[in-house]
């Protein structure tokens, strides 16, 4: 069977604090949902200081998503790794390991937003390098053993339930990504459909000795909406998709590859260009894909139509996937 993901990002524009507080709530019932009828993931993402109020804060909420399901594996693509505290992100992935019971699953990026560096008092022209200094710092602590952390001694407690460590995979469309990933025997997650760049891994791994995998999207990674009418549902809600669209068209400027870029200015041009498609179930279906990536409140899609779509694709959608 295909992995199925619902992803959530909760951007929602101008909504009030009781709007949010709605919404917020809502992916906790639509995730409780996903998990009920076998779907494999949730996934979030960090961004800060956006203006439509996307998530900063992913790994809060998926100590809630874990808190309200029983199965599925929360992925956080990507957390924006120099912008944490190596100890205390140690720490709060080692408790939301022991509390999920190893469904925790990280990828760590370097971001490509220089005013999210800014707006945290974070040099970009380090981000490298303080990767490299979370990701030594993560392996480190989750040993439970003391070691040198910026010239003192620490010991991080407790050791997390996954052994040796929860997933953490190292994200990015960079050879030095790809480098960083190798040389500290992480599995690897092109941004794209990179297969030189994950070739590339595998050559840096037989440099360095180490062991990994990667984890590549596929060539073809759709956002998918599920809609009786998808005409109708692309007249009514197409501003939203379109709205995500531009956003991350605004921040991916320059060399930023990414399975979510769209040149798209119009609704029509989104359509046309398959990025984001509103398919009904039977067309869903029939794409077989690897992976379905169902985004049920894109761009501050109305919770009552993330809930239609959301239910279109556990009803009709995933039984034919499972026959």
């Amino acid at each position: 069977m295909p992995v199925t993901v619902v992803r959530f990002n909760l951007v929602a524009p101008g909504a009030t604090s009781a709007a949010l507080s709605a919404r917020y709530r809502a992916t906790l019932e639509m995730a409780a949902y996903a998990d009920d009828r076998g779907i494999s993931t949730v996934q979030t993402e960090e961004h800060h200081g956006a203006d439509n109020n996307w998530l900063p804060s992913p790994f809060a909420f998926a100590g809630a998503v874990f808190g309200a399901t029983r199965r599925v594996a929360v992925t956080v693509s990507a957390a924006i790794g120099p912008l944490h505290d190596p100890l205390r992100l140690a720490e709060d992935m080692a408790v939301l390991d022991l509390l999920s019971g190893g469904r925790l699953v990280t990828v760590a990026g370097i971001g490509y937003r220089p005013e999210e560096y800014a707006r945290h008092g974070v040099d970009f022209e380090r981000r490298g390098k303080l990767q490299d200094e979370l990701l030594e710092t993560l392996l480190k602590a989750w040993t439970g053993e003391p070691f040198t952390y910026r010239g003192r001694t620490v010991r991080v407690t407790p050791r997390p339930y996954t052994d040796p460590h929860p997933l953490l995979l190292v994200g990015g469309s960079s050879k030095a990504a790809a480098r960083r990933a190798a040389r500290l025997g992480l599995p690897f997650f092109p941004s794209a459909h990179l297969p030189e760049l994950a070739a590339y891994y595998k050559e840096r791994l037989a440099e360095y000795g180490t062991e990994g995998w990667a984890m590549m999207p596929a060539a073809e990674t759709p956002l998918l909406h599920i809609a009786e009418d998808p005409d109708r549902a692309w007249a009514e809600y197409g501003r939203h998709f379109l709205h995500e669209a531009r956003t991350y068209a605004s921040w991916q400027s320059g060399g930023v590859r990414s399975a979510v870029k769209s040149g798209a200015t119009t609704v029509d041009e989104l359509r046309a260009e398959g990025v984001y498609r509103i398919l009904t179930p039977e067309e869903c279906v029939s794409l077989d894909l690897d992976s379905y990536v169902l985004h049920p409140l894109s761009g501050g899609m109305p919770v009552d139509e993330g809930w239609r779509s959301l239910h279109l694709f556990g009803e009709r959608v995933l039984p034919a996937l499972t026959a």
